[in-house]
């Protein structure tokens, strides 16, 4: 279905440019898919002296999807936590609808419900926590694929104050895409603007500022992204701060895929530059 899609969806090719798979740690992931539905996936990783890892299965029939994540977290001195996510994921229980139901073990209070509502116009979701105290959230857009408007909020029942609201437009053209949200309770602004450099999009450019009032803290931050060939893309970015990374990225067979990353402070040069690995394989 076209549509103006979710309002966390704002802005998303940007922010996949300027922070999709940039990392200092070192990590391994392994996935496999059957054909009847059934996914299984496993993650190792390793950051200074934290590791973790996680094993999932997913199994998807013909109107949703069950979710079952087991991760844990060490360090080098004593085990810290583990615990058990679980996600149901129910469409068409309604026209045009989506339900999404999950919770965390141990943690009992984090279950949530979910409903989504998709239209070629417009977009509605909200979220009811299941505890005593819940929180509930309610997003909306309305436009089209081209040009949407969007806001959400997050009310305490508890408190009966708003934890947060936020709201921005996007719009997209065939070889731009500019968005700006106000988030932060109205303390801080974000507008990024994405633009194709080829009819390929093998391409892109993309500059994003933000913006918090209180303090009058700005942070300036360009990137860019190139398809060297089908199997290859590089990435890179910088912001006013002086944070510099990059990252390449190298498909080894169909689904698995290599990215070596680095960054570090163009500031402060004595300062050890930092460099990451993520090796996902899927046979």
């Amino acid at each position: 279905m076209t549509g103006p899609g979710l309002f966390s969806d704002f802005g998303n090719k940007a922010k996949e440019i300027l922070f999709k798979d940039y990392s200092d740690d070192q990590k391994l992931i392994i996935s496999s898919q059957s054909d009847t539905g059934l996914a299984i996936g496993s993650t190792l990783a390793k950051k200074g002296g934290l590791s973790s890892g996680d094993v999932a299965a997913k199994f998807a029939f013909r109107n949703g999807a069950v979710d079952v994540k087991f991760d844990t977290e060490s360090n080098v001195f004593s085990f810290l936590h583990t615990h058990i996510s679980t996600t149901l994921v129910l469409a068409d229980i309604l026209p045009s609808c989506r339900t999404i139901a999950s919770c965390k073990f141990p943690d009992y209070n984090s279950g949530k419900i979910e409903v989504q509502y998709l239209h070629d116009h417009a977009s509605l979701t909200t979220a009811v926590g299941l505890s005593k105290s819940p929180a509930i959230d309610v997003s909306a857009t309305i436009g089209t694929p081209s040009v949407a408007f969007g806001t959400e909020a997050s009310y305490m029942v508890s408190s009966g104050n708003f934890a947060k609201y936020n709201t921005g437009f996007s719009l997209k053209t065939p070889n731009a895409v500019v968005s700006a949200i106000l988030f932060d309770k109205g303390d801080a602004v974000r507008v990024s603007y994405l633009h194709y450099l080829d009819q390929l999009n093998k391409g892109a450019a993309v500059g994003e500022i933000a913006r918090k009032f209180s303090t009058n803290e700005n942070t300036l931050t360009v990137g860019c992204s190139y398809a060297v060939d089908p199997h290859t893309t590089v990435k890179a970015k910088l912001n006013n701060h002086g944070h510099l990374a990059a990252l390449a990225q190298h498909e080894l067979k169909p689904k698995s895929v290599l990215t070596i990353s680095g960054s570090f402070d163009t500031l402060a040069m004595e300062k050890t530059p930092r460099f990451g690995l993520t090796l996902s394989l899927k046979p």
